[in-house]
């Protein structure tokens, strides 16, 4: 009983800090590229993902983690992918409308659910897909404005939901299966993931920005919320390997448009921006939906619980914000740390 109340209490507090982290990095990096005009998104996250390794490094150094050696060729082709998924998203979003950008983000919890359904044997039940239903119909009520297609815009926005959703499967998957932690996990793979898009970074943000990111004019007030925003980076790419790790793909999915209802309203609130009834409404169905996706999520684990010999056969995807997480099948294999 002590051990599930640790592991809940490590689930809220993740869960916490990635909401937390995210909206204040979302307002941190509105302020810097929309009042201050510092518009090279992929070049900053590249330098993000430096300084989380940096951090990381330093902590190890201290003891205040054990680095634990994954295959090599694991670590490269996650952090590859995790990288190019990066910036595939932000060539979307700069060859995209801003209201085909949301449907983008909106398709990767079916894709998602689609590609465990299939590859993983996962099942979601009918009350878990009408939750996540009523969640994508909330959030494109609040955050979809327009939709103008393009033929590569759109070809862009599926190889980014494709490696977007492989990769946050292989977030989890590796984290289970070679049981090592996020921290761990992170540590090894924010080297490439950084060096893939410090390479392509100031090639994209040039293509989609048309201007040259070591041209820029650095003020010494750009230059504090760049520090900033590296610095509130570590924390969000922290929790996100951690929510992934402790819950699943999808329930990590869940909180992304939590945050995105939350940054909407913070917008409007301390921003000020635009706000209608219909973002009103959207953001009460979508925050209905994760209710409803919690509580059908925690009824399941409950369930499983009771019935532990019944969820091992029939393995079910419930990872609810506030419920342990029951691991159906624990492959334990120290001796190759390989899934590839």
């Amino acid at each position: 009983m002590g051990e599930m109340s640790s592991f809940q209490l490590g689930v809220i507090g993740a869960l916490f800090l990635s909401v937390a982290s995210s909206v204040s990095i979302v307002i941190c990096n509105k302020a810097l590229m929309s009042n201050l005009g510092f518009p090279f998104a992929t070049t900053l996250t590249s330098w993000h993902l430096m300084v989380t390794f940096c951090t990381l490094h330093a902590a190890q150094r201290f003891n205040l983690f054990e680095s634990k050696p994954i295959d090599m060729k694991t670590v490269v082709l996650f952090g590859i992918l995790n990288g190019v998924s990066i910036g595939l998203l932000n060539l979307s979003l700069g060859f995209n409308s801003i209201g085909f950008y949301q449907m983008t983000k909106l398709a990767i919890i079916p894709f998602t659910v689609l590609l465990e359904t299939i590859f993983l044997k996962k099942q979601f039940s009918q009350n878990i897909k009408l939750s996540l239903l009523l969640l994508l119909v909330g959030v494109g009520i609040a955050s979809i404005t327009d939709l103008q297609l393009n033929f590569v815009g759109t070809i862009l926005s599926l190889l980014a939901i494709i490696t977007t959703c492989v990769g946050q499967i292989l977030t989890n998957t590796i984290q289970k299966r070679l049981n090592v932690s996020s921290t761990q996990l992170l540590y090894q793979s924010a080297p490439f993931q950084a060096a893939i898009l410090f390479v392509s970074g100031p090639l994209v943000d040039q293509l989609l920005t048309k201007q040259n990111v070591f041209a820029y004019n650095y003020s010494p007030i750009v230059l504090a919320f760049i520090i900033l925003s590296c610095i509130i980076s570590v924390s969000v790419n922290f929790s996100t390997f951690l929510v992934i790790g402790k819950t699943s793909p999808v329930t990590y999915q869940v909180l992304g448009h939590l945050k995105t209802c939350l940054v909407l309203t913070f917008g409007y609130t301390l921003l000020h921006d635009p706000f209608t009834d219909r973002n009103i409404v959207g953001i009460l169905i979508a925050i209905f939906g994760m209710g409803l996706y919690s509580y059908f999520c925690t009824q399941e684990n409950k369930k499983k619980q009771a019935d532990p010999l019944g969820s091992q056969m029939k393995e079910k995807d419930a990872a609810p914000f506030l419920g342990p997480q029951k691991e159906g099948h624990e492959v334990k294999n120290l001796n190759k740390d390989s899934l590839v």
